[in-house]
């Protein structure tokens, strides 16, 4: 099954300054798009488990993010995303 990936609003706006914040935005650009490819085919072997199972935090240098798996809707929540320096 193949998840569908959805970036909150508040995980966009913390995209869009983690990018314009950056000092190498095209790495930004290419950390978002292989979140998206690491979390589409199966969300909940990526990462470590928060307060659930289904509330998860991960990486893509030079992006950290946490999202949330809704299984019966095969859709992720990415709910936050910072630049790590």
């Amino acid at each position: 099954m193949k998840f569908t990936v959805v970036l909150t609003p508040a995980a966009e706006q913390h995209l869009a300054a983690a990018w314009l914040g950056s000092s190498d935005r095209p790495a930004v650009t290419a950390a978002a798009h292989k979140l998206e490819q690491k979390l589409a085919p199966n969300p909940l072997t990526v990462g470590e488990s928060r307060a659930s199972s289904v509330n998860r935090v991960d990486s893509v240098l030079p992006l950290g993010f946490t999202f949330d798996v809704v299984v019966d809707d095969a859709t992720v929540y990415v709910t936050a995303i910072w630049l790590i320096s």
